[in-house]
């Protein structure tokens, strides 16, 4: 009973993590291509965390097995792969439909750039943080080499 138990846990999870996993790594591909984060010294990772983590919140679902979530992360999966699909048009249409309309649709997005917006703000100001307390330590240590 047991084992059979686990077996069914794992066919629930693989797919829930697979998910995950495959919204996951095309943010990071999104991630790469971004020259915001090169200039201000961001890993795509790091980056990458922090958007996953954000427009999780207000994806539909309340838990991360909630199959409305797992039909979120298929979805928004495929919204950020719009542009390599062989027909956009045709995935456009798909996309309102599984979304459920062309504004929950927009809305999608919206989530998925206000993340963005949120995370390049909270990552640069922690970055400019850093950057004003090494200048202070700088400049105590320039204090006490002073003879």
């Amino acid at each position: 009973m047991k084992k059979l138990l686990l077996i069914s846990l794992a066919a629930i999870l693989l797919p829930a993590c697979a998910d995950r996993n495959q919204y996951e790594q095309v943010i990071l591909e999104q991630m790469q291509k971004e020259q915001d984060l090169k200039d201000y010294k961001i890993t795509p990772e790091y980056m990458t965390k922090c958007v996953l983590e954000s427009t999780t919140q207000n994806m539909p679902g309340i838990f991360a097995l909630d199959p409305k979530r797992l039909m979120a992360y298929r979805n928004y999966t495929k919204m950020l792969t719009l542009e390599k699909s062989p027909d956009p048009k045709k995935t456009l249409e798909e996309l309102r439909t599984e979304f459920g309309s062309a504004r929950d649709l927009a809305e999608a997005h919206s989530n998925y750039t206000e993340s963005l917006v949120e995370c390049y703000s909270v990552v640069i100001s922690k970055s400019e943080e850093i950057a004003k307390e090494d200048a202070a330590k700088a400049a105590e240590k320039m204090d006490k080499d002073k003879p």
